[in-house]
């Protein structure tokens, strides 16, 4: 199940103030339902992370991350990954094993891999 990209800045408001979310050290995950039939997500890294090289580093491992979960959704949702300080130094497994804890607890993962 391939998924988009979210990009309106109304979509990401509204998973913010209507969303359930998890926190981790590197990550924020921001879950909801999605009223179409496919999954958006979108990933946001802010000033605080440092220059464009670290938020571009923090995005491309959380899509990187993603990527590995895409296939095990359990249903379409509108998913915003948010990149913390920590993000940009840390490696991808720990990334990866964030994620997937996240979205375990938020109900989104499916118990089977494809």
């Amino acid at each position: 199940m391939k998924s988009i990209a979210l990009k309106e800045n109304k979509d990401f408001r509204r998973l913010y103030y209507r969303g359930k979310s998890e926190a981790a050290s590197c990550l924020v995950t921001y879950v909801m339902k999605s009223n179409f039939s496919v999954t958006r997500v979108g990933i946001t890294s802010g000033k605080k992370i440092g220059n464009a090289v670290k938020r571009n580093r923090a995005r491309r491992l959380i899509r990187a991350a993603f990527s590995e979960y895409e296939g095990r959704l359990n249903g379409y949702y509108d998913i915003v990954f948010v990149a913390r300080t920590r993000t940009a130094q840390v490696k991808m497994q720990d990334v990866q094993r964030q994620m997937e804890e996240q979205l375990r607890k938020l109900g989104v993962l499916s118990e089977k891999a494809d």
